[in-house]
């Protein structure tokens, strides 16, 4: 195996941390470096399996960062803004409209609607006063005449 450079091995585990592939990895990186590497010199720099448990703890320490930023930070991937999907969908449906294909419009156009309609994501509504948007009434009061001899025996014990 061939010695990595420290700005190829911060790629490789940034890479790693944000959940890409070993296979992805490589490709990334004869890319971006135009150096061909083995999937499993890849797989030696992620702290999670096996083959990385000897890794340097400086890179570890890059590694857990790097994970950490990345399921925080979602807000820094496009496909996680609302608008840039349906800008997309959008762009997608314009294109096949023109290639006159109505039915990959009419899906593009029904995910879209999906899209707003918050379709596909776990956010739930939850209606928070009651009738008419009054506010919910709570009546807790419980008369004396109401509770059983071993209910107020209880009462008064503070249990």
């Amino acid at each position: 195996m061939a010695t990595l450079k420290g700005e190829v091995k911060a790629f490789i585990v940034q890479s790693l941390a944000c959940f890409d592939t070993p296979s992805q990895v490589v490709e990334a990186v004869k890319k971006e470096f135009g150096i061909t590497i083995p999937r499993q010199q890849v797989e030696s720099h992620d702290p999670t399996k096996a083959n990385g448990k000897c890794l340097a703890k400086k890179w570890v320490e890059m590694f857990n960062e790097t994970r950490e930023r990345f399921q925080n930070e979602i807000s820094d991937i496009p496909i996680a803004n609302k608008a840039y999907r349906l800008r997309v969908l959008d762009r997608m449906a314009t294109r096949a409209e023109g290639m006159k294909n109505l039915a990959l419009t009419a899906e593009i156009i029904e995910q879209a609607a999906k899209e707003c309609g918050d379709a596909y994501t776990n956010k739930h509504k939850f209606e928070h006063s009651g009738p008419n948007g009054e506010p919910i009434q709570h009546n807790h009061t419980v008369s004396a005449e109401d509770l059983t001899d071993e209910q107020l025996a209880a009462i008064i014990a503070g249990k």
